[in-house]
């Protein structure tokens, strides 16, 4: 018998999982919904192509007849799917012309999430953007070829605010960031993301921390700040975070977890069994504390794709959890965070120590060697890893992978001086970092 398959939203999770399912099945009828016009895109490009570091937008985009015709999805675009009868085993689906029902035999939610709009005075002008999907992009990209601004506001120091300055800064303009947290990008701990304000600094942006937009007045081009302080510009980026796409769940009756977002067991099925989520917009397990936790990743949303084509088959495979690593690049500076940070773990109660390392990603007498800052988290009696993070300029990406292969494996502090990686003059020391790191830690061990 055909299974009917009716998936709703795209981009990293319903586009992967549809592509992921053809695969696994080359019958079932699979239907892929989305109230946008674009089902496939890469989110993380669209701030490289504002800065035109990504010369063509089409470089973002996998046409959505194209995807139909390579992996036999029916897809409807511009189609909103507004509600779910659990007993009927039908959606009811809204385009421009119309609605009407949709029967499946398997349902799979990756509505994603939306940038947050906070709810501030003078916000609805034309000079305010967020930056999430296709039209927002398009939008600023626009206005900056429209209007030539010469200065921008970016609300938010988390990963777009922060790639937004750098391609902002690429066009000429001067950035200006602005964040309520006592520090820049969150996912580090304060001393490594020091390292990253003063980046910025050095590149000209200037941040304003502990502080955040109480108004706007003269049409977006002055921000009164809560601080009291004002900062005139052009152009305003909104990047203050996203909140995952739960209204068509909650309508259903569906479980949402402790974070919010839509609940899922290991194989991303929802409390309806003909029901599974993945994506943005769910909870899953994290791995290293085995408590609930929400990651907007795409890596998370295309293995839990992956997850759910295999339990369509019959082949169960279990979800084990989310690290939530991360890695972003800022001018000159790379930073990335794997597991748990100081914030994470103080809010749960968990007692660790730390260890942390200052050197250079390969041999100093090799061109090229720069500086490199290594922190790990750890349990003071067993060694287990709760969580690392790098800083530097040069073979961070790779330190990170260690890093975080290491709390996958759950390796101790005392085995990383035991791992044995490529070394030669251009790509390390003979005593790599992580080893060297693993030594720091493991001296502070009860013993």
């Amino acid at each position: 018998m055909v299974r009917k398959i009716l998936i709703v939203g795209g981009v990293g999770g319903g586009a992967t999982v549809a592509a992921q399912i053809r695969r696994e099945d080359r019958n079932a009828e699979i239907v892929l919904f989305d109230k946008g016009s674009h089902i496939s895109f890469s989110n993380c490009g669209m701030p490289y192509y504002i800065g035109d570091v990504v010369e063509k937008r089409s470089h973002l985009l996998f046409p959505e007849t194209k995807f139909s015709k390579k992996y036999n999805v029916d897809v409807r675009t511009d189609t909103e799917v507004i509600s779910i009868d659990r007993d009927k085993k039908q959606i009811t689906c809204k385009t421009e012309s119309n609605t009407y029902a949709e029967g499946y035999d398997t349902l799979i939610l990756a509505p994603g999430a939306s940038a947050v709009m906070p709810d501030i005075k003078g916000i609805d002008n034309d000079k305010t953007f967020p930056l999430h999907t296709i039209p927002d992009m398009d939008d600023i990209y626009s206005y900056i070829k429209n209007n030539g601004p010469k200065t921008v506001a970016i609300t938010g120091a988390g990963f777009i605010g922060l790639e937004m300055a750098e391609n902002l800064h690429k066009l000429g303009l001067k950035c200006t960031i602005i964040d309520r947290s006592a520090q820049v990008f969150k996912a580090v701990d304060s001393d490594l993301a020091a390292h990253v304000q003063t980046h910025l600094e050095e590149k000209g942006v200037q941040v304003h921390l502990n502080d955040g937009i109480a108004a706007f007045s003269d049409n977006g081009t002055t921000l009164h700040l809560n601080s009291g302080k004002t900062v005139h510009s052009d152009l305003n980026i909104m990047a203050v975070g996203i909140k995952p796409n739960t209204s068509l769940a909650i309508d259903a009756f569906l479980t949402l977890g402790s974070t919010g977002a839509i609940k899922v067991n290991e194989y991303m099925q929802t409390a309806d069994p003909n029901i599974y989520a993945l994506g943005d917009a769910v909870e899953t397990r994290d791995l290293v504390m085995d408590t609930a936790r929400s990651i907007a990743l795409a890596s998370p949303a295309h293995r839990q794709a992956y997850i759910i084509a295999s339990h369509l088959n019959n082949k169960p495979v279990p979800y084990k959890g989310t690290l939530g690593t991360s890695i972003i690049k800022l001018f000159d500076l790379s930073v990335g965070a794997t597991g748990h940070n100081r914030t994470s773990l103080n809010k749960q109660g968990v007692t660790y120590r730390e260890a942390s390392l200052e050197a250079y990603s390969h041999a100093r007498y090799f061109p090229g060697s720069d500086k490199l800052w290594l922190k790990i988290l750890f349990d003071e009696k067993t060694g287990t890893i709760y969580g690392g993070q790098a800083a530097g300029f040069d073979g961070v990406d790779k330190r990170l992978a260690v890093l975080a292969t290491a709390i996958h494996a759950k390796l101790t502090v005392a085995d990383l001086p035991e791992l044995e990686l490529g070394y030669a003059p251009p790509y390390s020391t003979p005593k790599d970092p992580i080893n060297v790191l693993g030594y720091k830690a493991a001296a502070k061990l009860d013993n």
